[in-house]
């Protein structure tokens, strides 16, 4: 199966056609600093213009690992890798939001000034349609994140160049008050390896979208 190239109006349109008549499931995938989040929340905000809270926005972020999981293992360093993330965890949200029983279902967010999750910092209701996953990995074809695959109905991948991603990592990081040599570890040793996982190990997606 080929991609299909598409704007953001366009998928707009998509989802609106496929998520009549039942919940809908929507996999937003790229590299860190591809504008993930803003796509997602502009997304839900001109669905919910639509249609008011028929779209929300669930964050793979939220089921980060905490530092006192990671550190005694050596990988807070790593923090944002794909063996981070709490996979199981995302995958049982996931089920749970898929098979609309129960009149809400609340789901962590990540705090990134304080690099913690918030557990149940959002609460989707029953009545939402349509629910955009994002995040870096939800397309990789390596377990266990491979085991998410059958739980998104729309797939779509957001291709941004290394060169703008590099530019917007050190952006966040400068925000963040870390040193010039600390943001170069940053992004050499932890976000840029993570980049090239993403754009060379995800699954071929339904659309994908430039941004950048």
């Amino acid at each position: 199966m080929t991609s299909v190239r598409i704007g953001l109006e366009e998928l707009q349109h998509v989802l609106r056609v496929r998520g009549v008549g039942g919940r809908l499931v929507i996999a937003l995938a790229g590299p860190p600093g591809s504008g993930k989040s803003t796509l997602a929340d502009s997304l839900v905000e001109r669905l919910n213009a639509d249609d008011s809270d028929s779209a929300a926005v669930l964050p793979m972020d939220g089921f980060h690992y905490d530092d006192l999981y990671l550190i005694p293992r050596g990988l807070r360093p790593r923090k944002g890798a794909p063996d981070t993330f709490d996979v199981g965890g995302l995958r049982h949200a996931l089920l749970r939001l898929r098979s609309a029983d129960e009149a809400s279902v609340a789901v962590p967010t990540f705090d990134r000034e304080l690099e913690v999750a918030r557990a149940g910092a959002r609460v989707i209701p029953k009545a939402t349609r349509v629910i955009v996953v994002e995040g870096n990995y939800l397309l990789l074809r390596s377990e266990p994140w491979s085991d998410l695959s059958g739980l998104f109905d729309v797939t779509v991948l957001i291709e941004t160049s290394v060169e703008a991603l590099r530019e917007r990592l050190t952006a966040r990081w400068r925000r963040h008050r870390l040193t010039a040599d600390q943001i170069i570890e940053k992004l050499e040793r932890n976000d840029l390896p993570n980049a090239r996982l993403v754009m060379s190990d995800s699954a071929e997606p339904d659309f994908r979208i430039a941004n950048g």
